[in-house]
């Protein structure tokens, strides 16, 4: 029996989230970024880059993937379990590689990449072993770190990536009219989450008809469990004057939105129902501030201060917002544009960013609990275009 080391198994018809013009387009960008840092080909391994400049949105189950552009080529590194799939999902060519010996990874990428050249990789994710084994196969001039370089690319949103962010914002507030018409006295946390995430799967097939469906989900936290913005869900039941954290995720091709609102179960205490007052108007003093020329830093430094004359700044736990685009829970991150001290990125017309205040209020002291509104909003030439629809704030949101 013939046992290759790689081959190319190609079937169907491709179907890509974007027209092949957008990711011709992408890598146009790219291939000129190469030629000013004199990388002859990069070798991506990341699931955010590959699905940025393939289409391609790998499963991994601890194998490796890649992406190898060069000048000329630019073609996926798949796994034989995912057959042609890949190959559907990809704007160029693909390679399939076999288990029948180790390693055989990197022999289709040093078919692509070539040996004795300047290889551009993601420090930011490859591992130490799978590095010491590109060195290894490609036995590489040189190396670059290219993830800088990439996420400021991504960081730029085309009219076509807005587009489909503007349609995936319209989904996440379908999940939150959903959860808050299954709110009530005695619902577990996981019934209404499992509520929200069916009604935003639901609307994807209908809005996205020829994508593929995976990794939708909701956190939908209640009492103590609203303390962290990532506690997943558990099955506790509400209780009359809860406090709520509604967290909306649709994915749709990799691309993330979030829906982030405080809510409350039939009533609100009054201490509560002033820090709450209090982080609405942080979230929407955060959202006047986003604008061209305005630094993240700069930002951060605003509302701190805002928080700071309320005696508040000391309950807050994270920055105030993100970069929007391919990035999920478990991969992904433009972090070069966050909300944060330490982040001088000064905001452009196309990039695209949520507002996110929160404040956790420990148990033991008045008003408990974790507040958080989350808006997500497009830079424009002379201001933002907020894109989140679901309302924000105690009128809309003590739900009886």
């Amino acid at each position: 029996m013939d046992r290759p080391e790689f081959y190319r198994f190609h079937q169907g018809e491709k179907t890509l989230p974007f027209d092949p013009s957008e990711y011709d387009s992408r890598l146009a960008l790219l291939r000129a970024d190469m030629a000013k840092a004199g990388v002859d080909a990069c070798v991506f391994s990341s699931m955010h880059n590959i699905a940025y400049y393939s289409g391609f949105l790998y499963c991994s189950f601890g194998r490796p993937y890649a992406l190898v552009v060069t000048p000329t080529e630019s073609v996926t590194i798949s796994a034989g379990i995912d057959a042609a799939q890949p190959w559907r999902r990809s704007h160029s060519d693909n390679i399939t590689y076999t288990d029948w010996q180790r390693n055989n990874h990197w022999r289709a990428v040093l078919s692509v990449a070539g040996s004795g050249r300047t290889i551009g990789y993601e420090a930011d994710h490859l591992t130490l072993a799978q590095f010491d084994l590109l060195k290894s196969f490609l036995a590489p001039a040189t190396t670059t770190d290219i993830a800088p370089m990439t996420m400021r690319q991504r960081m730029h949103k085309s009219a076509a990536e807005i587009t489909l962010i503007r349609k995936c914002a319209q989904v996440a507030d379908v999940g939150g009219y959903t959860i808050k018409d299954a709110v009530k006295a005695g619902t577990r946390e996981i019934d209404v989450a499992m509520a929200g995430r069916d009604a935003m799967e639901l609307e994807i097939a209908k809005v996205f008809p020829d994508a593929e469906y995976r990794d939708t989900w909701v956190w939908f936290q209640s009492g103590m469990n609203t303390d962290g913005a990532h506690n997943p869900v558990t099955s506790r039941k509400l209780e009359t004057g809860d406090i709520l954290s509604l967290n909306t995720f649709p994915m749709i091709s990799g691309y993330y939105t979030a829906l982030e609102r405080t809510m409350f179960v039939e009533t609100v205490d009054p201490a509560s129902l002033k820090i709450w007052e209090a982080n609405v108007a942080a979230h929407e003093y955060g959202m006047s501030l986003l604008k061209p020329g305005a630094s993240c830093a700069e930002v951060t430094e605003k509302i701190n201060t805002f928080f700071a004359e309320r005696d508040l700044l000391q309950y807050r736990t994270f920055g105030y917002g993100h970069s929007f685009g391919i990035l999920s829970h478990y991969y992904g991150r433009e972090a070069g544009l966050e909300l944060r001290e330490d982040i001088d990125t000064v905001l452009e017309p196309g990039m695209v960013i949520s507002m996110e205040p929160m404040l956790t209020i420990p148990e033991g002291t008045a008003g408990a609990g974790g507040y958080r509104e989350h808006d997500i909003l497009i830079i424009t030439e002379d201001g933002n275009e907020d894109i989140t629809g679901y309302p924000y704030g105690p009128d809309f949101n003590v739900v009886s």
